[in-house]
């Protein structure tokens, strides 16, 4: 009689990976780096993101032979099953290429369209942050939770954009920062994102993202209380381009003051 395997779980699978690459990229910062442009000033691309991924592929691929894999260095490797992971192998690398300790490695397990388990992993604070649909979300071994601010007015909040983007950003910018309390641009939409699930960050905004950037971040927010969606409120996306992630008790005042006027 065949024994059938014993499938892996996902979760698991993901922080495993996630500590391999994040070691090695722990590794790859104290040596010299090459550092080239993606296609614009300030969009940069270093010989650890490549070699994270490859370490995130192989594993990946290992474990999930069917599943569709997305990375942000290589797109696409079709699969089989229902099943995608969706990878950032460096998520902050102009932060990684100056040795700013602000940067992670992100990776999200998608089955039939809906996101199961989603890690984060910040190698220069050692800092895991995970969430498994259902089960809440977790920052090493203690549960975390969103903040209680209740008002903008009290909120610390964060964004991102690109340098070659400040004008489309500006104003969203200067609008946050005339209603909150403080606002934050620290260059990893993934980390981020787990920083407004543990209640270090009331809420965070960024337009043009990708999937890679928010997959894991938008689990670990819904599971640790919070709320994601668009910066205009409608529904969250993983390819929508915009996203607001808050605590929840502040989220429609956010939006409301992201809400420009028509040009």
């Amino acid at each position: 009689m065949r024994l059938a395997m014993r499938r892996p779980d996902p979760l698991q699978t993901a922080v495993a990976v996630a500590r391999e690459a994040g070691a090695l990229l722990t590794r790859e910062a104290l040596l010299p780096r090459e550092i080239r442009e993606k296609g614009r000033r300030g969009d940069l691309v270093t010989d650890a993101d490549r070699a994270s991924e490859r370490i995130v592929l192989e594993r990946l691929r290992s474990e999930y032979p069917d599943a569709t894999i997305l990375t942000e260095e290589t797109g696409t490797h079709a699969g089989t099953a229902d099943e995608r992971w969706i990878v950032d192998p460096l998520d902050g690398t102009t932060n990684f290429a100056h040795g700013y300790p602000l940067f992670c490695v992100s990776i999200a397990y998608e089955r039939s369209g809906e996101l199961i388990a989603g890690v984060i992993y910040a190698p220069a604070m050692d800092e895991m942050f995970i969430a498994e649909r259902g089960s809440g979300a977790r920052m090493n071994d203690r549960d975390i939770r969103v903040s209680p601010v209740e008002r903008v007015a009290a909120a610390m909040v964060c964004t991102g954009f690109h340098p070659a983007d400040f004008e489309r950003n500006a104003a969203h910018f200067r609008a946050a920062s005339n209603a909150a309390q403080a606002v934050r641009r620290d260059g990893s939409a993934a980390l981020d994102l787990a920083y407004v699930a543990c209640g270090r960050f009331d809420g965070f905004w960024e337009f043009g993202l990708h999937p890679w950037d928010v997959a894991a971040g938008t689990l670990i927010v819904t599971e640790s209380g919070g709320v994601v969606s668009r910066v205009d409120a409608s529904p969250a996306a993983l390819d929508a381009r915009s996203i607001l992630a808050s605590n929840g008790r502040i989220h429609a005042e956010l939006s409301a003051v992201l809400a420009l006027p028509a040009s």
